[in-house]
């Protein structure tokens, strides 16, 4: 394909090299940046044995995610890597397929649901929280995943969790398939008995079983039941679009891996960043929203964009072949110098009033953008406050000593060794009644 290319690769480091290919594996942040600043925001960097194209910065996204996203495919990008757990969910589908499959799920993301599912939220919260006491440890990372997943189990799909445990443990089991993405990309090759692909099955199939045995008790019952299961039901029992039990079974693997994941990761960067900077909850003037906005700019969960484009473009003035890998990362654009002030550090007032007015179209992009946007953005996001607010209001968080944080890319960005934390009993931090919800997200 690269060699069919009917015009030439933009700039960039295009001769193979493991050195860099293992950087990229490691470190893409630094990786990344530091081609941006030799060949501007659309460059190409050879990965392994596959030239990839990278854009950045406001206007490349912009471009990738709304103006021309008809010309690059989801599917034939590397979210089909994910298809072994996810299959044919949300993230791997595009064109007519992906339209209809959103709009039927659409309603169940509307506010008057998020704010039914908020109820239950902070019940399970509450929940966990009264197993907190006084100068106990918490890895904050493994106690956000199984609450988050405990979350989605019951508010979207209405799965007990406590039931469910009898047949699998769920969060054990998706962090046992997510791990298999963590591995080193010479591990991921591998198959056969006791490998990362062996596991990862395994543990998917274990998870199927949780999903088909709700679909059956529920067409048992007659019950559909009003939540996203039940809308997914109802829309194979309709005409307009035609859902097999597989594709049920894809969307909630794609949306349970989704919905719990990425809330992990920001509660977790949230409370490392205030446990450095605890001026911000003690002040009369912290914003929580502001301080989400600022960890969703420094640790975007979804943090590349894996694309492949169908026709020659043209990207921030450069030519792109058409057939090709073509990949934005909102984690390095995030990051540009010539963008952010001072982009390594944490500042949630740039989310207040005017200074938030003045971020470029294009420039933040936590969520995607355009007909891609992340269709569960605004459940994540009253998720993540509810759970931040319920800290908050209770507990200060402090991070262990010694402890040195270290991302992992894959699949979403997360603290390679989680996040060991002291938890002290303390007044509840200030101005938390302005979650995310209180405002529109930036427009990509």
């Amino acid at each position: 394909m690269e060699r069919a290319a009917s015009v030439p690769f933009p700039a960039g480091d295009t001769n193979f090299s493991m050195a860099r290919t293992f950087a990229f594996m490691r470190d893409p942040l630094t990786l990344l940046l530091d081609a941006y600043e030799r060949y501007g925001p659309v460059f190409t960097q050879r990965v392994f044995h596959a030239n990839i194209v990278f854009v950045l910065g406001p206007e490349a996204n912009h471009h990738l995610l709304v103006s021309n996203a008809k010309n690059y495919s989801w599917r034939n990008g590397a979210y089909g890597d994910l298809s072994p757990l996810l299959g044919d969910g949300m993230l791997a589908i595009d064109g007519a397929f992906h339209r209809l499959q959103r709009k039927a799920m659409l309603p169940m993301f509307h506010r008057e649901r998020i704010a039914k599912s908020m109820l239950l939220m902070e019940q399970e919260v509450d929940a966990a929280l009264d197993t907190w006491e006084d100068g106990t440890t918490v890895d904050l990372y493994d106690w956000t995943r199984e609450l988050a997943l405990r979350i989605a189990m019951r508010a979207l799909f209405g799965i007990d969790p406590d039931a469910a445990r009898g047949r699998a443990d769920a969060a054990q089991e998706f962090e046992n398939a997510l791990s298999f993405w963590s591995k080193d990309y010479i591990f991921q090759l591998m198959r056969g008995p006791g490998t990362p692909w062996s596991k990862m099955r395994t543990a998917a199939k274990r998870l199927d079983t949780i999903i088909y045995a709700e679909l059956t008790r529920r067409r048992a019952t007659g019950d559909y039941g009003d939540d996203l299961l039940g809308l997914l039901l109802a829309t194979q029992d309709g005409d307009s679009l035609e859902l097999k039990d597989r594709h049920i079974r894809d969307e909630v693997m794609t949306l349970l891996f989704a919905g719990h994941d990425t809330t992990t990761s920001t509660v977790t960067f949230l409370f490392y960043e205030l446990s450095r900077h605890p001026a911000y909850t003690n002040s009369p003037d912290f914003s929580l929203s502001a301080a989400l906005d600022e960890t969703l700019r420094m640790y975007p969960p979804a943090w590349i964009g894996p694309r492949r484009s169908i026709e020659d473009d043209t990207i921030a003035g450069v030519p792109v072949p058409g057939g090709i890998p073509v990949n934005y990362t909102s984690w390095v654009s995030h990051h540009l110098p010539d963008v952010w002030d001072d982009p390594f550090s944490f500042k949630p007032e740039r989310f207040v009033g005017e200074a938030r007015e003045r971020i470029p179209k294009g420039a933040y992009v936590p969520f995607g953008g355009g007909s891609r946007t992340c269709i569960g953005m605004r459940f994540g996001q009253a998720e993540i406050a509810v759970i931040a607010t319920k800290i908050l209001s209770r507990f200060r968080l402090d991070v262990k000593p010694g402890y040195n944080l270290s991302v992992r890319q894959m699949p979403t960005i997360g603290p390679r060794d989680g996040l060991p934390v002291t938890v002290r009993a303390a007044p509840p931090a200030a101005n938390l009644g302005d979650g995310p919800l209180a405002q529109e997200p930036l427009a990509a």
